[in-house]
Parts: C-alpha cells; sequence; structure tokens
C-alpha cells in the first residue's frame, strides 16, 4: 500500500529504467551530478553523490540535507543498452529496409493516424527520420547521378578503334561508368550522413521506431528476458529496510516499467507493509507501443496497473517536450481504462513556466534535450523537481497526496487496438 503519512523518510532505493539509448549508463550518473548540483543551488538544499554500496556495477549513492532531514537514496540504472546497440548494427541498406517495414506498419495498422488525433510533435518526431532518410537518399542519388554522367562525359572522349566495334564498345563502356560514378558517390553520401547521426539524429530514431514496430508491438524476447531480471531486482529491492522503492520510467523505459511493475505485483512480491512503492514515468511515448495491433501484454499491463493500490503513479510529462506524448492518460487514450482505475496521476512539469524565458530561449528549439529535461535542473521549480522525489524525505505518494491531475490532460479512447492478453 502506498504510504501516506507525512513522517519524513531516510533510506530509499530508486531504480531508473532509461528510453531507447545506446550510450554507456555512466552518462545518468554524471547528468544526475551535475544537474543535481545545480538544482540544490537554486533550491536551496545539500546533495552529494557517491560510489554505491554493493554489486550493482551502474549505480551511485546520495546523501541529501532537505527540508530538515537527512536521507539517503542509493541510484540504480536498469541497463538495456546493449540491447539497443544490438539493434542498431544494422547497414544502411538494412536501415532502409528498416524504414519500409516501420512506416508500413503504422500506416497499415492505422496507428499513425490515430496518434496524430493526440499529439502532432511526437508524430513528427516519428516521421522526422523517415523523412530525412529519403531526402538523404536523394541527394545521394542526385549527386551520384551527376557524377556518372561526368564519367560518361569523360569516356566519350576516348577513342574506341574500328567503326564496326565502336558503337557497342562506347555503349558498354558509358553504362559501367554511369552506374560506377552514380553508386560510388551516393554510397560516399550516404556514409557521411552516417558518420554524423550524432548531429541529425535520423538513424538513431529509425531504429528506435523500428525496434517496436518490427514486433507489432509485442516485446522482443530478448527484451522480456531482461525486463524478468529487472523485476528480480525490484523484488529484492521491496524487501529490504528502507522506506520507499521508487522506480523511474523515463521515455521507452514507461512502458517497461508499466509492465515490469505489473509482473512485481501479479507475482505477489510486494509485501504488505513494506517500503511505499512509486512508480514516476517522465517523458512517456506509450501510444507509440500501445496503439500497434500486437502490443496485448502492454494494454493488459496498462489496465491492470492503473487500478492496483500497492503503488502511487505519477505520469510527468509538458508540452514543450515534442517527443513526448505530454499530458495524454496512457491507460485513457490506449481505450483500456478500467472501471476503478486510480492511475497515473498526470501533471505537467511546464517547461515554460519552471524554466526562466531566458533558459527556455536557450532550449525551445533543442528538441532532445528538452526530452531529457525531467532529469535535469529548473530554475523556476513548481512542485516538480526530479531530484527532491528521488532524494527528499517525502515519498511519492507523499509529496503529491491530494494533487489534482492537470485540467489540459488528454483521456479520449484513440486506439483502434484495444485486445489484451
Amino acid at each position: 500500500m502506498a504510504q501516506s503519512s507525512t513522517n519524513p523518510i531516510r533510506k530509499r532505493r530508486v531504480f531508473y529504467i532509461p528510453g531507447y539509448d545506446p550510450i554507456h549508463p555512466r552518462r545518468y550518473r554524471e547528468l544526475y551530478r551535475k544537474e543535481g548540483t545545480e538544482q540544490a543551488a537554486f533550491s536551496g538544499y545539500d546533495i552529494a553523490l557517491s560510489p554505491k554500496q554493493g554489486q550493482e556495477p551502474y549505480g551511485w549513492h546520495v546523501d541529501a540535507a532537505m527540508d530538515g532531514a537527512q536521507v539517503q537514496s542509493d541510484i540504480e540504472v536498469l541497463v538495456w543498452s546493449d540491447i539497443v546497440r544490438d539493434s542498431m548494427g544494422k547497414s544502411i541498406p538494412a536501415t532502409y529496409a528498416q524504414l519500409i517495414r516501420t512506416a508500413w506498419t503504422y500506416i497499415a495498422s492505422g496507428a499513425l493516424w490515430r496518434l496524430m488525433k493526440l499529439r502532432k510533435g511526437p508524430v513528427i518526431a516519428a516521421l522526422y527520420p523517415v523523412l530525412f532518410l529519403l531526402l538523404q537518399l536523394a541527394l545521394a542519388l542526385g549527386l551520384g547521378h551527376l557524377a556518372g554522367r561526368a564519367l560518361v562525359r569523360a569516356w566519350g572522349l576516348i577513342p574506341l578503334g574500328s567503326e564496326s566495334t565502336a558503337f557497342a564498345a562506347r555503349m558498354l563502356l558509358e553504362g559501367a561508368a554511369y552506374w560506377l560514378g552514380l553508386l560510388s558517390v551516393a554510397w560516399i553520401v550516404l556514409r557521411w550522413f552516417k558518420a554524423r547521426d550524432g548531429k541529425f539524429f535520423a538513424y538513431y530514431l529509425m531504429h528506435d521506431y523500428a525496434y517496436s514496430a518490427r514486433w507489432h508491438g509485442a516485446n522482443p524476447p530478448e527484451l522480456e528476458a531482461r525486463m524478468y531480471q529487472f523485476r528480480s531486482q525490484i523484488a529484492t529491492a521491496v524487501q529490504e529496510n528502507v522506506d520507499e522503492v521508487l522506480v523511474v520510467g523515463h521515455s521507452s523505459g514507461a512502458h517497461l516499467a508499466v509492465s515490469i511493475l505489473s509482473d512485481l505485483i501479479r507475482s505477489g512480491r510486494v509485501p504488505a507493509g513494506g517500503p511505499a512503492l512509486g512508480f514516476l514515468s517522465l517523458g512517456q511515448v506509450v501510444p507509440m507501443v500501445s496503439f500497434l495491433p500486437k502490443a496485448d501484454r502492454l494494454r493488459a499491463d496498462l489496465a491492470y496497473l492503473s487500478a492496483r493500490d500497492e503503488l502511487f503513479w505519477l505520469d510527468v510529462t509538458a508540452p514543450g517536450d515534442g517527443c513526448a506524448f505530454a499530458l495524454c492518460d496512457p491507460v485513457a487514450v490506449t481505450g483500456v481504462a478500467p472501471p476503478d482505475k486510480r492511475w497515473p496521476i498526470v501533471i505537467s512539469a511546464a517547461f515554460t513556466q519552471t524554466l526562466s524565458p531566458e533558459r527556455w530561449q536557450q532550449l525551445k528549439r533543442r528538441f532532445f534535450r528538452l526530452h531529457f529535461q525531467y532529469l535535469c535542473a529548473f530554475d523556476r521549480p513548481a512542485d516538480y523537481d526530479y531530484f527532491r522525489i528521488t532524494a527528499g524525505p517525502l515519498t511519492l505518494a507523499q509529496r503529491y497526496a491530494g494533487r489534482a491531475p492537470s485540467k489540459s490532460r488528454i483521456e479520449t479512447p484513440v486506439s483502434k487496438y484495444r485486445s489484451m492478453l
């Protein structure tokens, strides 16, 4: 049962589930260190990081002095970046094949049109890699065509001997020259774009959307196996002598957390009278998966988790984040809300209000950076503060007890597919 008293807590375990991210998990430790220090300066509390004790390789320990209380939190990253990297190891032709399959999956299933009824931002983000990769291909073929024509003209200056063989030989050589020039230059251009995808994110986003679309919303076997490991780690934590176990799911990690926590509760491994169990979903993109035809497991888990009293579920997004389905209740818009639905409480991080005008001007066009703002410092913080939530003296349930959901949230059932396991 979610803790409801207001007594300050002393110990917490936090499990952070990243989105589709191939980067080493130490990135999240350094992000927490940098942004936590900045937020502490803005908000007037103390926060310090040190190496985490224990066998888990990707975590850190936090000592915080907030609101007159001393709190210890152990934060652990649940790593699936190796699975992400393996799924991204595609050649250029294979990526374009992914493009065709992914686009067809979303268009033929009708999911694309229904997603557009929710928020245009994440749909544009989904279309961006398709359009930009096609633009790269068009530019590569265009430059390749010019190179091929130039080689053909160069071959035309070479004498070919007797007149009887000249025509056939010239046609053969010109054809070979044209295709040699076209394919060589086109390949060089495509390789140039791929080598600089750290600036363009086209290949990265294409692999991201293709990963879910390949299985039409079902989880690949290797991901299911990893989620089982995550569930076991959280199950161990809820048996420990701590005051709160908090699961944070960011971006694609939010829908993984939904299924992991559902399995945990179904298995009966959340003890009565144990630590408060909190679930914080940030910048979620749940509809990108739950609207697909074979996402039966996720839809069932959304319906199940939304009615449980073993946890407290807060969903935080922001209209300024063009990569998330801002203020869309993931259970309701999927069309699987049960009559006794309790969760999530949907609120906005309100970037335009919680960031100063100067800071907002710096960030508002950095779309991918804004998708990570939930994990960062706000220079005009309101009631959402990632570091108070993960290191402060109140559980998630205590901090947001009585908090009304956003009035502008979207709850209209939109998904065509509502079957559940």
